[in-house]
This record gives structure tokens, sequence and C-alpha cells, in this order.
């Protein structure tokens, strides 16, 4: 059973420099997909051309919130439905909302939000949400329209155990990367230790978020067994069985195909 990272940016320019080489590594090291989360225009690109190289890669197409005025020209939503349609296209997102910074424009990220959700629910296929710093206004459009209808993950988990109940009862899934290793993550910790294993996915958000030990150097999915091997210590499990579970949850809530 191999590992399934099921949210990286390999397109992302800290890559370039040994971007094939790292990638044609991971099997050596029981990484066995990956899904490439596009989050600009250029990056939905990119993530199609990176699933059209590897075997392994599969992708997301979506726009973060915080690009979300790329949304705002012609055609973009008729490009993004026609890339998102794509065998190797597992999911719509990342997309969402982030209240970290003051643009864009909070009502300008909640119009696009719905959209993609709508998106997804047009096209049939799960979501990937972001969402930090914005706990109230994600959840309440993620009920007004219906959300649990398309499924998904809510990716880099970042809130308490009761929005976590919120998301697992809509039937989402959480994406859980290094901040679980961080000393100061103890929220995350207690979320885990609360939820059950069939709704936990493995995910680096490379190269961003990096666990302990390698904590603010280049993430990739090299170091998702540091994730694995503290979720097995949370829940008093064997590493192995996290690995089981993630992948199977993984191959459920994307279609995967399985080994």
């Amino acid at each position: 059973m191999y590992i399934i990272d099921t949210h990286a940016h390999y397109d992302d320019e800290r890559f370039d420099g040994d971007r094939d080489e790292l990638l044609t590594s991971l099997s050596f090291h029981n990484i066995g997909i990956v899904i490439n989360s596009g989050a600009s225009m250029k990056g939905v690109r990119d993530t199609i051309a990176l699933t059209e190289k590897y075997d392994f890669v599969y992708g997301s197409v979506g726009i973060h919130p915080s690009d979300v005025m790329e949304l705002e020209v012609d055609n973009a939503y008729e490009e993004l439905k026609s890339l998102a349609l794509r065998d190797k296209i597992v999911a719509v997102g990342e997309t969402g909302l982030d209240y970290y910074w003051d643009e864009p424009d909070r009502e300008i990220q909640k119009k696009h939000f719905e959209r993609q959700l709508e998106l997804a629910r047009e096209i049939k296929k799960p979501v990937i949400i972001h969402s930090r710093d914005a706990a109230a206004d994600t959840l309440d459009i993620m009920k007004s329209l219906h959300a649990e209808e398309m499924g998904g993950t809510i990716h880099c988990f970042s809130y308490g155990t009761e929005l976590a109940e919120e998301y697992l009862n809509m039937g989402f899934y959480l994406g859980i990367g290094g901040v679980i290793t961080f000393k100061n993550g103890r929220k995350l910790k207690e979320v885990v230790d609360y939820m059950p294993l069939d709704r936990i996915l493995l995910e680096t958000d490379s190269p961003y978020l990096s666990p302990e030990p390698n904590r603010g150097k280049r993430n990739s999915s090299l170091n998702l067994p540091y994730v694995a091997e503290k979720i097995a210590e949370i829940k008093n499990i064997s590493v192995e069985k996290v690995i089981e579970a993630t992948y199977d949850n993984a191959c459920r809530v994307y279609k995967l195909p399985r080994a």
C-alpha cells in the first residue's frame, strides 16, 4: 500500500530546479499518487501539463481566493470548466475564502467561491476547500449551496473540533499535513484524535508547511511519513494502518485507480 499526497503545488517555481528529479524519485519512497492543485490560471494550466507528463500525477483545478480577480475576465470560467472536465482532473479547487489578507474584497471572494462550487456541481466532481480566518462565511456558503452534494475535502484543516464535526457531518474529508507535527499544533492534534480514521487525507501543500524536523524548509511529498507517524501516534495505531486508511479514503473521494 502506497502513500497518496492529496494536495501539492509542484507547479510552483520553487521546484523549477529539480522538479523532474524529485517527482520521478517519489515512487522509490512509497509515494504512489500526487494530486497537484491548481490555484491560479497559470497554475491550472501547469497542473494539466504535469498530469500529461507523469502517469502518477492527477490534478484539481480551481482559483485560490487570493487570485479570484483572474476570474473577472471574459471566458475564464469557460476555460476552467473545460480543463476541469479532463479525465485526470479529480476535483474543483482549491477554492474558498481567505480573510487573512485584506484583498481581494470579501464579497468578490464569496462570489467566486459560490461560482466554483456550482461548477463542481455541474460537472459532478468533488471540491477542495481553502478556508483561512473565514470559518463562519465558509460554512454558511457551503451549507447554503448544499456542498454536501458534491463532497470533497477541507484542505489544510485549521479549525477546532466543533467545525470539524460540522464538516464531517456534511460528508467531507479533512486534509492533514505538516502542521500536525508542530509544537503549537495542539488544536489540530485534538481534531485528529476526535475524527474517524476513514475521513483523514494525507497532504503536504508543497512547497509550504514542511513538518518537523524539516519545518521552514521547502516541503515535498517525501515528508509525508512524518505526518503519518504523528497521526499514528495520536490515534495509537500503526503507521501502516494510517497509510492503508488514507489510501482508501483518497481513492474513494477522488475516484483514483487502486494499485
